[in-house]
């Protein structure tokens, strides 16, 4: 009897360890389906709008789906043997419709429209104003690589002490940082999940964001736009440092490309002025 409880008792254990473990991973699929850690100060912007979008539209969804199967089922054969034939252009008819048109059109259109401009307005097209604490940054996109440059010592671009790094960007916590871009080849989608923002680096033509992070670590950034069969190999990466950190680090940066830079090489001299247009 006692080895018969024993076998149970390890059945029972098993059976919670189970649960558990499958507790664990349910949680750990959650996890990985919901959007990576905001980091700036404009990102709840957009995931306001996200979720708007998407509860607005779910909800409409609903009411869809409602109809389409409550009247599927109120007026089957079943419950009425003789069908009743509408062309469903009596007035009553026509001011529903109307009406829901006019709700999904104001509820969702409209709030979308009036809070995206606004946002873009006032918040992501609302530039810094060149200052020493606003820090540059040239993006050059190719396939398939993201290419970084910072002006060195002499605070000028594309000169023999520039920093230039590959698939590696590198800034200060709680600075705004400004971001001019352009492509090597063809279209790429310059895009940093950790806080919200994307824009596309596109060949001939210079485009610009800014932003801010307010967590030291280390971030991905991501090509949002299908650009080759190697599309996949852009991945770098964002590293936020204390200002301290970043200032030994571009101290130390300085010292390298001013002893190794290649003024012939073009893998270095990629840069352009500051503000071309």
């Amino acid at each position: 009897m006692n080895f018969s409880f024993v076998e149970r008792l390890n059945g029972l254990f098993a059976q919670a360890e189970s649960v558990a473990d499958t507790a664990t991973k349910a949680l750990s699929f959650w996890e990985r389906m919901m959007p990576p850690e905001d980091i700036s100060s404009s990102g709840h912007l957009i995931m306001w709008l996200f979720n708007y979008t998407t509860y607005v539209n779910l909800f409409w969804f609903s009411l869809v789906c409602l109809g389409l199967f409550g009247f599927s089922y109120l007026y089957s054969q079943k419950r009425h043997k003789k069908a009743f034939y509408t062309h469903g252009n009596e007035k009553k008819h026509l001011l529903i419709t109307a009406l829901i048109g006019l709700g999904v059109f104001l509820s969702v259109d409209m709030v979308i429209t009036k809070v995206s401009s606004r946002d873009i307005k006032e918040v992501f097209w609302n530039f810094p104003e060149d200052s020493e604490e606003l820090v540059k940054v040239q993006v050059y996109a190719q396939q398939w690589a993201w290419n970084f440059r910072y002006a060195g010592r002499d605070g000028e671009f594309n000169t023999a002490d520039d920093v230039v790094l590959l698939n590696d960007l590198v800034i200060p916590v709680n600075k705004k940082v400004m971001v001019q871009m352009t492509s090597k080849d063809v279209i790429h989608s310059f895009y940093l999940p950790n806080v919200r923002l994307k824009a596309d680096a596109i060949p001939g033509r210079f485009a610009k964001l800014w932003f801010d992070a307010n967590k030291v670590g280390e971030y991905e950034v991501a090509c949002a736009e299908m650009c080759g069969i190697h599309h996949y190999l852009m991945k770098g990466k964002m590293t936020v440092l204390s200002q301290e950190d970043y200032d030994s680090w571009k101290n130390e940066q300085e010292d390298i490309a001013i002893a190794t830079n290649d003024t012939e090489s073009e893998n270095l001299r990629w840069g352009w002025a500051w503000g071309s247009k």
